[in-house]
């Protein structure tokens, strides 16, 4: 009887094959870290308009918000930050080169940098921490809808200015003229100036408007201030210019004896008499939390604008003593922070 060789139509695969699918096999059991992609680290861009310097505390507290929320720098986040040092023309060139690093979102500290940012990109969501009024400056559609890629949270708050003047009032029972130190390009500065102007109407207290659009025209406006026989000055919040030159500006309101009330602590380390608004690290603090948000998929057109929930009162003592004035026990006792 013959033989029947039944063949089942699939090629036998080559021996050589066989083996390196084999040690593949192996390979990939005793080494599976080495088959899986590491996770990607999110990265987010930071833009301020001062130095790095001039704000430790303010970065600070947005660390530490991320920290609070569990991620850890360099290990399960990046942050690239850049800063203008006080130079606002140098704040579009920064916007881009954060921009061109693709990072997953973005936070400017003001109107300027945000300004800037927007103008880089219409996709990158941007985390907003110390805009006055970013309906108004139209970086989004509403506060409870933004509605494109920005959102955050305001320094909005119109009250606080007529709060300084009456403030001032307490420690400076005669006054009468007060010198407003102010940038009318900032939209927050044209709020807090408004609203200053409408107070001190109420409490018949002339109020000398001096304007500061550049840094080079400080000497000019300290001049100004002088000439107009001021009996105090008021400096707002947002102004980039005189942030970053806030050492001059309370040195010169001390050399000219002015007691001088302020929009942001920041002043008052350096010298300033008094400041109330928004705590400005509390915000920075809370940005965090939007970025979080957007990390883990959110968008920024569903995320309203938050408005300050925390105000502070700082007095420098020292400075008070060096102007011969007396701050009255319930104003300390009022206050968040006394400087010694």
């Amino acid at each position: 009887m013959a033989d029947h060789h039944v063949t089942t139509g699939v090629p036998t695969p080559p021996r050589a094959l066989v083996i390196a699918l084999l040690l593949l096999a192996v390979a990939g059991a005793c080494f599976p870290a080495a088959a899986q992609q590491a996770p990607r680290v999110p990265k987010i861009g930071f833009l301020a308009t001062t130095t790095q310097a001039q704000v430790p505390h303010l970065t600070g507290a947005f660390r530490e918000g991320l920290r609070e929320l569990g991620y850890i720098e360099r290990k399960t986040v990046l942050l690239e930050a850049r800063y203008a040092e006080g130079s606002v023309e140098r704040l579009s060139q920064l916007a881009r080169e954060l921009v061109a690093l693709k990072p997953d979102v973005i936070v400017a500290t003001n109107d300027v940098a945000i300004a800037a940012v927007r103008r880089e990109t219409q996709t990158i969501p941007i985390v907003m921490v110390l805009s006055a009024d970013p309906a108004g400056a139209g970086f989004v559609a509403s506060l409870a809808r933004p509605g494109g890629n920005v959102t955050g949270l305001s320094t909005l708050s119109p009250e606080t200015s007529g709060k300084r003047l009456e403030l001032l009032r307490e420690v400076i029972p005669g006054l009468s003229r007060v010198a407003f130190l102010w940038n009318p390009d900032s939209r927050g500065n044209l709020l807090d100036y408004k609203e200053t102007e409408a107070a001190a109407r109420s409490l018949h207290v002339e109020l000398q408007s001096v304007e500061l659009f550049r840094g080079e025209d400080l000497d000019r406006a300290f001049s100004a201030i002088t000439k107009g026989r001021a009996q105090a000055l008021i400096v707002p919040a947002g102004n980039p210019i005189t942030v970053g030159k806030r050492d001059l500006v309370a040195g010169f309101a001390q050399r000219s004896r002015l007691p001088s009330f302020y929009g942001a602590r920041e002043y008052v380390d350096a010298g300033g008499l008094m400041s109330y608004g928004p705590s400005f690290p509390d915000l920075f603090r809370r940005a965090a939390t939007y970025v979080d948000k957007i990390l883990k998929g959110a968008k920024p057109a569903d995320l309203p604008v938050e408005q300050p929930t925390k105000f502070e009162l700082v007095i420098n003592l020292k400075t008070a003593k060096a102007l011969g004035l007396t701050i009255s026990p319930s104003l300390l006792r009022r206050a968040d922070h006394v400087i010694q």
